[in-house]
C-alpha cells in the first residue's frame, strides 16, 4: 500500500509513525509529507532522535510506545513526550507519577489478546485499574487505552480483540477517555472499522 492510500484511510484519525527502525532523516522526510506524530519503543532512541530533530525546529509530537523499565523512568520524564502510550498498570504508573513535575498524557495498555508475550493489564481489570490510576496518580492524565491484537492471521479473531477493546474504551469515555489507540501495519484497517481513532504504523510506512 502506498503512502497516499494510507493517508486516505487514516484521514479521520491520528496516524503515529512507529519509527523504531528508521533514522532522523527518514522521520524528517515523512514529517514533510504530513505525518507529525512519531512513536519510539526505546527511550534512548527517542532521546537521540528528538535531540537531532529539535535542531531542525520541527514540531514533532513524540510518543513512547514501548515497555517502560523502572530504571528508564527518569530518562522518559526528561524527554517530555506528547503521549506515553504504554502504561501497563498501577505499579509503573505510581513510580512515574512520583517523579513527574508536569502532567503527562497517558494511555493504559491492555493485553486484549491475553498473550504472555504482550504487556498490559488484563481486560477484566482494565476499568478498575484505570480508575485507580486516575485516583492515585494526579500527574498522569489518563486519556484512553492502547492495545495490540492477537498474533494471528485470523481476521475474525483480530476483529474480536479490537471490538472487545473498543467496548472497554466506550465504558471509559465517561472518565475522560478520548483516545483508542489500536491497529498496526498488518491490522490497522480492521482496527479502524472497529472504532480505533489512533493507529501506530511502522513497516507499512517505512518500507
Amino acid at each position: 500500500m502506498d503512502l497516499e492510500n494510507i493517508l486516505k484511510l487514516t484521514q479521520n484519525i491520528r496516524l503515529v509513525g512507529a519509527s523504531k527502525y528508521v533514522d532522523g532523516v527518514t522521520i524528517k522526510n515523512f514529517y514533510k509529507l504530513g505525518i507529525k506524530e512519531f512513536g519510539e519503543n526505546r527511550i534512548q532512541a527517542l532521546k537521540t532522535k528528538k535531540e537531532e530533530l529539535d535542531k531542525e525546529n520541527l514540531n514533532i509530537k513524540w510518543h513512547f510506545i514501548g515497555n517502560l523499565q523502572s530504571n528508564k523512568i527518569n530518562l522518559l520524564i526528561r524527554q517530555k513526550p506528547h503521549l506515553w502510550q504504554s502504561c501497563n498498570g498501577i505499579k509503573i504508573a505510581k513510580l512515574v507519577d512520583k517523579k513527574l513535575d508536569y502532567t503527562l498524557d497517558t494511555l493504559l495498555e491492555i493485553n486484549i489478546a491475553k498473550e504472555d508475550s504482550k504487556q498490559g493489564i488484563q481486560p477484566d481489570k482494565a476499568l478498575e485499574e484505570y480508575l485507580q490510576i486516575q485516583e492515585e496518580c494526579p500527574r498522569l492524565n489518563l486519556c484512553g487505552i492502547m492495545c495490540m491484537a492477537s498474533h494471528s492471521d485470523d481476521k475474525k479473531q483480530i476483529a474480536k480483540d479490537f471490538e472487545q477493546a473498543y467496548k472497554i474504551y466506550e465504558n471509559l469515555k465517561k472518565y475522560k477517555a478520548t483516545i483508542c489507540s489500536m491497529g498496526m501495519s498488518n491490522d490497522f484497517e480492521i482496527a479502524i472499522k472497529c472504532g480505533s481513532n489512533m493507529v501506530r504504523l511502522g513497516s507499512i510506512l517505512f518500507k
